[in-house]
């Protein structure tokens, strides 16, 4: 209704909708065909199949021996549904992270980057479902190690056509496409590191999964130049604070881990027994109060992170021996003459039983005889039944 009296409709404003992503079915990368396989040149004797090169000729394989990769993936335009997100496959293709799978939609394998939230079915495999070995291969190439969580990449033959930083930026804008970056204090703040005038780069994921997907993608790829890329494992930092990092790392997300799979019940009672065991209070929602009547001592131990409850327990019960007072000691009877205060109680029990019982006494105790004579009482040495 209107000031004239005239009423206007009341036209309803359209809210903007959340915008949902929906995968849409893999596209084929390659035909069947297009790619063709071209082999390395023979330089040795013989073709070793764990370092996939031949030995008995060079030391290492020279820079024109490389023969780059024809096709790369494109995650953006390579992404889609595969039959593996309805059979619940976990592992991603191999070749769709190269840019030349001929299956598409109806390739088993998933045609995405690997989840890091998802846990694989088999931790000795890596995201492409391939075995990894208790060693790194002499020159880190391969599927890698199972004995330690490796999130770097060593990648070599770079060329620099700039300064450090601008090689960095280069390099970052390659490798970010294929999972996320590590943060660090550099001047960047993204943990990839060049050495520069030699050729030679190292790049940090947050996840071991995106490492194992871009070391394949990038194999034999070309950055911003024409160059050839090797791209390896790299070896551990040998800088004692990363690796304190590391093992932090590490802790807090086994940490998390087991956080997650057990029941809420189950952590509220173990801390409600260890509380009691320490004798905390606890408010409704499980966390600590302080006691006011607690000692600075006592206070200032558990501000300690050095001392264990098992300490703080046996001091507890130390101070409270020595707050209650020993009771007072009963006074024991002393002893008289030879016999013992004991042996005296007993007599006494004893000889009492035997006045109630009516017993006369023993005969050392009896009255002496009375003399009926006063001589001298011969008969009394010479008689025969005195002893």
């Amino acid at each position: 209704m209107s000031l004239n009296g005239t009423e206007t409709a009341v036209v309803p404003v359209p809210t903007k909708k959340a915008k949902t992503k929906k995968l849409r079915p893999a596209r084929k990368q390659v035909k069947p065909g297009d790619v063709e396989r071209k082999e390395t040149p023979q330089t040795g004797k013989e073709y070793n199949i764990w370092y996939n090169k031949w030995a008995g000729g060079d030391r290492e394989d020279s820079y024109s021996n490389k023969i780059k990769s024809q096709t790369r993936c494109n995650v953006k335009l390579d992404s889609g549904l595969t039959r593996a997100n309805t059979t619940g496959m976990k592992y991603c293709c191999l070749f769709f992270s190269r840019g030349c799978c001929p299956y598409g939609w109806e390739c088993e394998y998933l045609h995405t980057l690997p989840d890091p939230s998802t846990a694989l079915p088999d931790s000795s495999k890596d995201c492409f479902a391939r075995d990894k070995f208790a060693d790194y291969r002499d020159d880190m190439g391969g599927v890698g190690s199972f004995n330690r969580q490796n999130r770097t990449l060593y990648v070599g033959r770079i060329k620099e056509t700039g300064t450090g930083l601008e090689t960095e930026e280069v390099v970052r804008r390659h490798f970010k496409e294929f999972g996320e970056i590590e943060h660090d204090d550099s001047e960047t703040g993204w943990a990839v590191k060049v050495l520069q005038y030699r050729s030679v780069a190292f790049v940090t994921y947050k996840s071991e999964l995106h490492a194992q997907f871009a070391k394949e993608a990038m194999a034999c790829q070309s950055l911003d130049n024409d160059e050839i890329l090797n791209v390896r494992w790299a070896t551990e930092d040998p800088n004692p604070v990363s690796k304190v990092n590391e093992k932090r790392r590490l802790e807090e997300m086994g940490q998390a881990v087991i956080r997650e799979k057990m029941d809420p019940k189950v952590v509220d009672a173990m801390r409600t027994i260890r509380a009691l065991e320490d004798g905390d209070v606890l408010d409704a929602d499980g966390n600590l109060i302080e006691n006011s009547t607690m000692d600075a001592d006592e206070e200032e131990e558990e501000e300690d992170e050095g001392v264990d409850r098992g300490t703080k327990r046996r001091k507890l019960d130390v101070y409270e021996e020595i707050s209650t007072p020993p009771p007072p000691e009963e006074e024991t009877p002393k002893s008289i003459g030879l016999l013992s205060a004991d042996t005296m109680d007993s007599l006494k029990y004893f000889s009492e039983i035997r006045k109630r019982n009516g017993i006369l006494p023993p005969t050392a105790l009896r009255a002496a005889p009375q003399k009926t004579s006063a001589g001298l009482g011969l008969g009394d040495y010479g008689s025969d039944e005195d002893d």
